[in-house]
């Protein structure tokens, strides 16, 4: 590999990285953004990066996981009873966990903000703790799906790109 090929390898697994964190952040995609930074490796360095294949096979894990967040979140709250108003407390509930006692408030604060959502909603606080459970058990489903689907394009994006350089002796 050259100094060009190492940098460029190393600016890419940077933005990958800001990918992963992205799949815990709410409003930051993290798997469209690993798949992104693939792409642009792929662009920029052609037969040196990465094979083809590689790049389409993150694309369709960047939309699989796209896909599995909407469905755990959705079915997670459409499970137990939640509403609308139950989804956005939950996701107002992860942006302050992030600030509050992490890991623990990541887990904690998207059920209390679902609650306290389906209580402003008028539900009685049973119906709304589980409802709340529902929202924020969709929510923590999907982020962990992103984290492993991001911790997944990573691996085979650097193992792949290893692989070629150690074979073809560069």
């Amino acid at each position: 590999m050259t100094a060009a090929e190492i940098t460029g390898f190393i600016l890419t697994l940077l933005l990958m990285l800001v990918g992963l964190v992205g799949a815990v952040l709410p409003g930051l995609p993290g798997p469209p953004l690993v798949f992104v930074a693939a792409l642009l490796h792929r662009l920029y360095f052609g037969d040196r990066s990465v094979a083809v294949w590689v790049v389409v096979v993150l694309g369709l894990l960047a939309v699989i996981s796209f896909a599995f967040d909407f469905a755990a979140t959705t079915l997670g709250a459409r499970k137990l009873g939640a509403t609308w108003r139950g989804m956005v407390g939950a996701g107002f509930g992860a942006v302050v966990g992030l600030f509050v006692l992490p890991p623990f408030g990541l887990i904690l604060c998207p059920l209390l903000g679902a609650t306290i959502g389906e209580l402003l909603g008028g539900r009685q606080l049973g119906e709304a703790g589980k409802a709340g459970l529902g929202a924020a058990l969709g929510l923590i489903a999907g982020t962990v799906g992103k984290i492993a689907s991001c911790l997944t394009m990573i691996a085979l994006f650097s193992l792949n790109l290893l692989l070629r350089h150690q074979i073809s002796g560069n």
